[in-house]
């Protein structure tokens, strides 16, 4: 058999192996380098059956011209069989896109090949392609007691577009729409504003539409988007709260045809959150079955990688790159399902910009200037003001909850620096946090520290270089002070991979860190990169009571070394996956709203005490 024989054999099956994990299992970088090569390379097994069936007929013409020697003809003939019968089956050679003499055979290999080359390329092109320039939305942002930040993109208009809105009224009193601020839509910001919505009541419920300067609804606008503003935290605790946090998506990956806008992990979240059936359903079919109304969602928190500028190919470092990216996400019909119902407050990471990207605090370091300004644009913007200009970490409350949302890229260290030197927040964010933690520790209830990238060192391969292991001595300092204040939870993404990790420290209380990620992207099979505990470990004393030898109680002070950071829970299958945590209400002590009095020694107890359990994986 001829070297191209072997060449287009495996460099087809090779084709074939890649493009599966390319579109199925993870949409790497090499893709749009490899798969091209291959698949040329496979186009070789057009020449083999060629050459292959002229030797045959060169045989049977040899065997013809000897038909007088019986013995030649014989051993002619046994050579033809041979050659025209033995080998693979027909399965095997489609299975293993082996050449073949047949030419069904051969137009089967080419139209698999052919299909595959189409969605890889599918895969590569349309986020290039799709500019979805035409694309009209808005949504809530931040939520205040008294006000909103609505950000909307109507592009080519020619008029002024409004805010309207009105309260709306539990005995269904419609009431008139009241003209709201107008949005400042220029080609400049690519026809986007956030504007903010004032004069509004605590805990009240409104709606609004885009509007012209007559209040009325603009043609190319969806319908009334609806809204509650938060409580006050003033006069408010023990206030109910859910809400969501998660990172991590791409439209149609897993990739299907014609699923070019598709994100299925909002698909699923929208479903999980809004149930379609209705109760007239459920009644006419079982009027005696009772259903009960899910609790509403308050906002969600996504903690970075809402676009992947360089997976699988980068966009280039110019701003309409990355604004184009932003619109295809937005005109996606399942992110449509649920930006259009639930406020949403974002934080960024490393690929909004390039792959573990550090800032070094360098605004100018390339790509991050026109990143930056696509972010500010279509997410940033819509967040919650900083008490420092033009930064993008912030905090707020819900009642007497306490979200810090950390910028972990833009003033992260070089990681040519010394590792005990490094820095992620840098000097003014890190001072931020610890003013908020003072601010927060006697006053919230629950505390919940966000950060786009893991907190735990537990995981391996590149997050020791690209989460909080690469900087030990901010880590060290950071949770030096969480562990002092109770009821600290930190909630993070990035690493494709579900993870619980406890930190026990010196200090009274513990840390836990829900790690949640991602909700509609790549996991990686078979590998895993999360080590179970820490070798570093702490003392910790508890008490136990025993019985003397005359069988009275006595309380006796034990002492156990635990890890530092142990996991609680670690689930690495699953393109969309997230835990729900159901918590029930607690008895508050007057003096005080931060539980320090209820806070047990372990996570476990923390979380029994407050009726927190797992719950369901989707």
């Amino acid at each position: 058999m001829s070297v191209l024989f072997y060449i287009a054999a495996v460099s087809s099956s090779l084709f074939r192996i890649a493009s599966y994990i390319f579109l199925r299992v993870i949409p790497t970088r090499a893709g749009p380098i490899a798969l091209p090569i291959l698949y040329l390379l496979s186009l070789t097994s057009l020449l083999v059956p060629s050459n292959s069936k002229r030797q045959e007929t060169e045989v049977k013409k040899e065997a013809t011209t000897k038909e007088a020697n019986g013995a030649v003809k014989k051993e002619s003939e046994e050579e033809t069989s041979f050659l025209t019968e033995k080998g693979p089956s027909p399965l095997s050679q489609v299975v293993f896109s082996l050449p073949s003499f047949s030419s069904a055979v051969r137009r089967t290999n080419f139209v698999i090949n052919a299909l595959l080359a189409v969605a890889a390329a599918d895969l590569i092109l349309t986020p290039r392609l799709d500019t979805s320039l035409d694309v009209v939305f808005s949504r809530v942002g931040a939520v205040y007691p008294d006000s909103v930040k609505i950000v909307a993109r109507y592009p080519n208009v020619a008029e002024p577009v409004h805010i309207s809105w009105r309260e709306l009224s539990k005995s269904n009193i419609t009431k008139p729409w009241k003209q709201g601020p107008a949005l400042q839509l220029v080609e400049e910001n690519d026809w986007t504003d956030t504007v903010t919505l004032k004069g509004l009541w605590p805990g009240s419920r409104y709606e609004y539409i885009l509007s012209n300067n007559e209040t009325t609804p603009l043609d190319s606008a969806s319908s009334p988007i609806s809204f509650r503003t938060f409580p006050d935290p003033k006069i408010s605790s023990g206030k109910s709260l859910r809400f969501v946090a998660t990172s991590c998506v791409t439209p149609n990956f897993p990739w299907a045809p014609f699923q070019w806008r598709t994100i299925k992990g909002f698909d699923y979240l929208a479903d999980y959150i809004w149930p379609q059936s209705s109760l007239s359903d459920v009644e006419e079919e079982n009027p005696t079955t009772f259903v009960q109304t899910p609790p509403e969602t308050d906002f969600m928190l996504f903690l970075g990688d809402f676009i992947y500028a360089d997976v699988p190919l980068y966009a280039g470092n110019d701003r309409e790159s990355y604004r184009r990216l932003y619109r295809r996400n937005y005109n996606s019909p399942s992110f449509r399902k649920v930006y259009e119902k639930l406020p949403i407050f974002f934080t960024y990471d490393d690929h909004e910009i390039i792959n573990n990207y550090d800032g070094g605090n360098n605004d100018s370091k390339i790509p991050f200037p026109s990143a930056s300004s696509a972010f500010a644009t279509y997410n940033a913007n819509s967040n919650y003001d900083s008490s420092t200009d033009d930064v993008y970490y912030y905090d707020f409350r819900y009642g007497d909850i306490a979200f810090f949302v950390m910028d972990a890229r833009r003033y992260r260290s070089e990681k040519s620096e010394d590792p005990e030197t490094r820095t992620m927040l840098g000097e003014t964010q890190l001072q931020a946090l610890q003013d908020w933690l003072v601010r927060v520790n006697h006053t919230a209830t629950f505390k919940f520290l966000v950060s786009s990238t893991p907190f735990t060192s537990l995981w391996t391969h590149d997050a020791q270089l690209d989460t909080w292991a690469a900087y030990p001595t901010e880590k060290q300092t950071l949770l030096t002070m969480l562990h002092s204040v109770p009821n600290v939870v930190v909630l993070s993404g990035d690493r494709h991979e579900f993870a619980a990790i406890e930190f026990t420290g010196d200090g009274p209380y513990p840390v836990t860190e829900f790690s949640t990620s991602p909700l509609s992207m790549f996991y990686i099979p078979f590998v895993r990169t999360l080590q179970s505990a820490s070798s570093a470990t702490v003392t910790k004393e508890f008490t136990i009571t025993k019985e003397d030898e005359e069988g009275n109680p006595i309380v006796v002070t034990e002492t156990e070394e635990v890890p530092r950071e142990r996991v609680l829970k670690y689930i690495a299958e699953g393109n969309h996956k997230w835990l729900e945590l159901p918590g029930y209400p607690v008895q508050l002590q007057s003096t005080s709203t931060a539980l320090g009095a209820f806070v047990a020694s372990g996570v476990k107890d923390l979380f029994n005490k407050i009726g927190m359990h797992p719950g369901s994986w989707f």
